[in-house]
């Protein structure tokens, strides 16, 4: 467990040696086989201390969305960037996730002068710096998985109105017993990565 405020130190360490502003960089959908991939980067304003931010994956739907909220609120600075199923599969997703962190980070307002990944540096990036768990050690980095999964989640929900049969709502298109019944069903749609095994397998017909 981690006392309240260490989400925050390395960025304080960081800008009290002029290296800052420091964006923080995460993705969102690389595992799932249907929907886009997002990434989003983060500057946080330096006053910024928001309740229940952290990592995307420890806090429930409802939570999300009020960090979200609270961002917006706070000021922060976002930069975001999404990639369809067809950009995925024509490049593939490790490309994708890369040229996003950069992209994100050209879409902030402001250039930072340190830059935070999740597990491992980027090339490219100001001052690329990884941190084993950042989304569970460094706010910016928290905040742009925060971002990045509730942009992708409202994306998701869209594509479940346009296709209801598959639940994209529910399980925004990671592999599920549930979502794989359903591509059994009815086939893999535009939305799914056909450069994905799991979709390959049941978009061409088995042999007789």
């Amino acid at each position: 467990m981690r006392r309240d405020g260490d989400l925050y130190a390395l960025e304080a360490a960081l800008s009290r040696r002029g290296l800052g502003p420091v964006a923080g960089t995460d993705e969102a959908g690389r595992g799932a086989c249907a929907g886009p991939l997002v990434v989003a980067a983060v500057i946080l304003p330096p006053s910024a201390r928001l309740e229940e931010l952290n990592d995307s994956k420890l806090l429930t739907e409802a939570a999300r969305e009020r960090v979200f909220e609270r961002l917006r609120r706070s000021r922060a600075l976002i930069g975001v960037v999404s990639y369809s199923p067809q950009e995925i599969d024509r490049r593939g997703v490790g490309v994708c996730n890369l040229e996003g962190m950069r992209v994100a980070v050209a879409r902030l307002p402001q250039r930072p002068g340190y830059t935070l990944t999740d597990g491992f540096p980027v090339p490219g990036l100001p001052g690329s710096l990884g941190v084993v768990k950042g989304d569970r050690t460094a706010a910016c980095v928290a905040a742009a998985g925060v971002v990045a999964k509730v942009t992708r989640d409202r994306i998701m929900a869209e594509l479940d109105g346009r296709h209801p049969e598959y639940g994209f709502a529910i399980h925004k298109g990671y592999g599920t017993p549930a979502h794989e019944e359903a591509m059994r069903r009815f086939g893999p749609c535009r939305e799914h990565r056909f450069s994905y095994a799991n979709v390959a397998a049941l978009a061409v017909p088995a042999a007789a």
